[in-house]
């Protein structure tokens, strides 16, 4: 077995689209996720963005210290929101989600060239 890199972080990842019309509640719901995940110890960041052209198309990443944050997370919120998170109803169809590892780096030491 090789040797566990303790400085890896992971990158969580979801692509959704609204439903037709649904576009700005649907982005309040997942604003407001993003903004629990950020108030989490081991949250380093989470974002939420809309497709530059318009489309109510989005891209939700999040960025922990591992994956076990991850988890706590991601179970915490469960509990925090519960039956009031349900906002399937606003998607056009089943989100693509991924996570991915990475290094842990603060967005500050990152410079202009990277």
């Amino acid at each position: 077995m090789g040797k566990v890199d303790v400085t890896r972080g992971w990158l969580e990842t979801v692509i959704c689209s609204a439903r037709r019309g649904q576009d700005a509640r649907l982005r309040r719901a997942l604003e407001a996720r993003s903004a629990y995940k950020r108030r989490q110890s081991g949250c380093l960041a989470s974002w939420v963005s809309r497709s530059h052209d318009g489309q109510p198309m989005f891209l939700v990443q999040s960025w922990y210290v591992d994956q076990a944050t991850w988890r706590t997370v991601s179970d915490s919120m469960e509990e925090h929101f519960g039956s009031q998170d349900a906002f399937e109803h606003l998607l056009s169809g089943p989100p693509l989600v991924g996570a991915f590892e990475g290094p842990n780096v603060r967005l500050e030491d990152v410079g202009d060239d990277a």
